[in-house]
């Protein structure tokens, strides 16, 4: 259930171009890449210098359409997605990459394929497997060249997947720091942050205790 850190050859990644996206946060400078060998197309969302040599606040986050697009509440991704946003807004300066790898790398089809499997009564590890694929397939390699890009070399990495800074580490790419995100735990997706945490190892609470309030034992 590992996840490849292996960094493509610099010609299979094409840096393409960048325009302004304003967001309901900040304005963000979006710029596209793409895979020469595969056709994917992935993004970096840029706000402010982050090529200055400190660490960067930075999300590493898969495509999830369901979650990012459609509001599901099945998983945490959107909220994710938009917590990573704001974070790097309110600081005003951070990256985030967007990587098409759908369904912790099985793609859209197939992901709908076990979240009916999930329905009959599978965990989301099972679920994949009783696909015929690994718990979890995404790779995490062109995170470099993209980050390269930037000058980027340091992190602040907001992720609860220990698997993720591992293969940031593996890549050479230094992560400074974990920022936990922990967001939008609900009735539906219970079951799925509960079996992430159990089987894929996800950390699941923050680093520091919550702060007491006055008068609370």
């Amino acid at each position: 259930m590992s996840q490849s850190a292996e960094i493509p050859s610099p010609d299979e990644l094409n840096y393409v171009t960048s325009c302004a996206l304003p967001t309901p946060w900040a304005q963000f400078t979006l710029h596209a890449f793409v895979e020469k060998t595969t056709g994917k197309e992935h993004l970096a969302m840029v706000l402010g210098d982050i090529g200055n040599g400190a660490p960067v606040l930075a999300r590493v986050h898969s495509e999830c359409l369901t979650g990012d697009v459609l509001f599901s509440q099945r998983c945490d991704c959107g909220a994710q997605l938009e917590g990573a946003l704001k974070k790097i807004a309110d600081e005003g300066r951070g990256v985030l990459l967007y990587l098409r790898q759908e369904g912790r790398g099985i793609g859209l089809v197939n992901k709908i394929r076990a979240y009916r499997l999930q329905e009959a009564g599978a965990d989301t590890v099972q679920a994949n497997e009783q696909l015929g694929f690994k718990a979890d397939q995404r790779t995490y390699g062109l995170v470099k060249p993209m980050l390269e890009q930037f000058g980027v070399t340091s992190l602040r990495l907001m992720t609860n997947n220990p698997r993720k800074i591992d293969a940031m580490t593996k890549l050479g790419v230094e992560v400074a720091e974990r920022v936990p995100l922990l967001v939008n735990r609900n009735a539906f997706n219970q079951y799925y942050l509960d079996t992430k945490a159990a089987k894929l190892g996800h950390m699941m609470t923050p680093l520091t205790p919550a702060p007491v309030e006055d008068g609370a034992l």
